[in-house]
């Protein structure tokens, strides 16, 4: 070992999903490249990396000076793409996240990085890390990384190779293929892909195209300006792909993010509810699987609770994020992992966010897609809500811990501060909960009348918005 560079404060690399901040501002060159030998140093030397990225402009920066520095520190380089402009982003390296964690696993390879900041504005970049076995970094791992990045203590002077692997697209399509041939779904379904300019780009569209499903894709171009729509797929942004669904006589469209580890539908009536989509599909799979543990997180609304609760389930909310929600559905032997915001991991496929196993287990279960809001029916209204209060993260910690000390103030319920301050009421919840990527502080509420949802979510923004000043 030696030691690189002057030892400085202890700087926290990872937030919710991995590392993540602005390129060239709180991701500067310095930091990626330390952070590369940090990774590689914390694994066995002549280890295997294999890495890809999403769209992003700054992708090429990112990855080569990551690459640089795992290299320093003895660790052999697996690269998905060639650093070159073209039209395939396949050739180019841009992969969606859940087919890098599938091959790392695949491979066997001692660990895959993905370059991308997810949902994040198109300045923004960042690295999510896998295990050999396709599970994110645990946060024991991420303390190990970040002790060896703080502490300057790096691995050098050990001879490594850089090679590369155009072999992923068609390793992926073939392994779908063989598990999911054509014949296996209920209905030719007319699908919208809307890959919004992301890692999805021409990879999905592609294998639906070889699947022989009637596709129409839309924001199917990798362009890390993400020009089509927002990253994050939400209600709100969703307005034009919704026009292009109804234009095209299309049955449901299939939206996601930008690194392709979320997804979210539309149908003909319009965006199907974020709860609704991961209720729905729990509820396939705990039948297909025979199993009544669903793993999700503290932002999940009662309405898993409610839909799930006659099949006998057992809904178990941990941390938020994919990898906690990972190990919460492998330690609690789950059906399946959920979070509202379009994540599913199944675990017969691995602990990782597989966007594409959801919408493949979804046309395969389904003769209608208005089997989907027909599950609901009966069930009351729930009106959830939320908001974001600016806080800067110094005193993210000191607003918990008001919360925590006095959450009586808010009203009686039951209290979870496995993350954040869940207070559960007899007729509503409300979590209030620091951001993991953002100098912000999230509220959530949500109660069988709109106007007590607006009390719970007024109230708490006041005594979060004092205490965050």
């Amino acid at each position: 070992m030696a030691t690189v560079g002057k030892k400085s404060i202890p700087k926290k690399l990872f937030g919710t999903s991995g590392v993540r901040g602005i390129m060239h501002q709180e991701l500067d060159c310095g930091l990626i490249f330390n952070l590369g030998m940090a990774v590689a140093t914390s694994l066995p030397p002549h280890a295997r990396a294999l890495i890809a990225t999403d769209s992003r402009e700054s992708r090429i920066d990112a990855k080569t000076t990551f690459i640089m520095g795992m290299m320093a520190s003895g660790m052999h380089v697996i690269d998905t793409g060639y650093q070159v402009y073209g039209n395939d982003p396949s050739l180019l390296g841009i992969f969606p996240t859940p087919v890098l964690a599938f091959i790392t696993k695949e491979m066997g390879v001692d660990v895959g990085i993905m370059v991308t900041a997810s949902h994040n504005p198109p300045e923004y970049n960042g690295f999510k890390f896998f295990n050999a076995d396709g599970i994110g970094y645990s946060r024991r791992q991420e303390q190990v990384v970040e002790d060896i990045y703080n502490q300057q203590i790096f691995r050098e002077g050990i001879a490594c190779d850089y090679m590369r692997d155009l072999s992923i697209r068609r390793r992926y399509y073939d392994y779908v293929k063989s598990n999911c041939r054509f014949d296996s779904f209920k209905k030719r379904f007319r699908i919208v892909i809307d890959s919004g300019n992301g890692a999805a780009s021409k990879f999905v569209s592609g294998l639906f195209w070889e699947l022989g499903l009637e596709i129409f894709p839309i924001n199917d171009v990798a362009d890390g300006t993400f020009p089509g729509r927002n990253p994050e797929p939400r209600p709100d942004t969703l307005g034009k792909t919704y026009e292009f669904l109804k234009s095209n006589r299309a049955d449901l469209a299939i939206c996601f993010d930008g690194d392709a580890d979320r997804v979210v539908f539309m149908d003909k009536h319009g965006f199907i509810g974020f709860d609704e989509a991961v209720t729905f599909m729990a509820a396939l799979e705990v039948k297909a699987s025979g199993k009544k543990r669903v793993a999700t997180t503290v932002e999940a609304g009662r309405l898993l609770d409610i839909a799930l609760g006659p099949l006998g389930v057992e809904v178990i909310r941990g941390i938020v994020g994919d990898v906690p929600v990972a190990y919460l559905a492998r330690d609690t032997k789950a059906a399946i992992g959920v979070e509202p915001v379009g994540v599913y991991i199944y675990p017969d496929h691995g602990y990782f966010p597989d966007s594409i196993c959801a919408v493949l287990t979804l046309l395969k279960s389904i003769e209608d897609v208005g089997e989907i809001r027909e599950f609901f029916q009966g069930i009351p209204p729930l009106f959830k809500r939320q908001q974001k209060i600016a806080c800067p993260n110094d005193k993210k910690l000191d607003v918990l811990n008001h919360i925590t000390k006095n959450h009586e103030l808010l009203g009686k319920g039951s209290v979870n501060t496995i993350d954040g301050v869940r207070i559960d009421f007899e007729n509503g919840w409300l979590l209030i909960r620091p951001s993991g990527t953002e100098p912000i502080i999230r509220i959530i509420a949500e109660s069988l009348s709109e106007s007590d949802t607006e009390k719970m979510l007024s109230k708490a923004g006041d005594i979060v918005q004092d205490y965050a000043r």
